[in-house]
């Protein structure tokens, strides 16, 4: 099983094909945390991380927006007092890739670490 920690982001083209369902019985066990919703027909994973406060969670916002502008992969992301939800999908293919995956593990290590 590939460790979506270890795995590099790769440019994502327009017409490239969503996960699998294999890949998706590979990697959702990675990011138990995370649920993926629809949102207009389009799959999305998403998380709500908690916090004590609001600067905490803008903290925690700004460490996610470095993070997803060192990747060019970028979440939306809610931000209010004592929680941000985050939600990972991939806009040129209108679905779920592996970087929205690899990008999820990655945030919970931002919260983690």
């Amino acid at each position: 099983m590939a460790q979506l920690n270890q795995m590099k982001c790769v440019a994502c083209r327009k017409g490239e094909p969503t996960v699998t369902e294999a890949e998706l019985a590979e990697f959702s066990p990675q990011v138990p945390a995370w649920h993926i919703i629809k949102v207009d027909g389009i799959d999305h994973l998403e998380r709500v991380f908690s916090f004590p406060n609001f600067v905490d969670a803008l903290a925690f916002t700004n460490k996610a927006g470095e993070l997803a502008e060192s990747e060019g992969h970028h979440p939306a992301l809610l931000t209010e007092w004592g929680k941000v939800t985050v939600t990972w999908w991939t806009h040129k293919i209108g679905g779920l890739h592996r970087n929205d995956f690899i990008m999820a593990a990655r945030t919970d290590q931002l919260y983690g670490g």
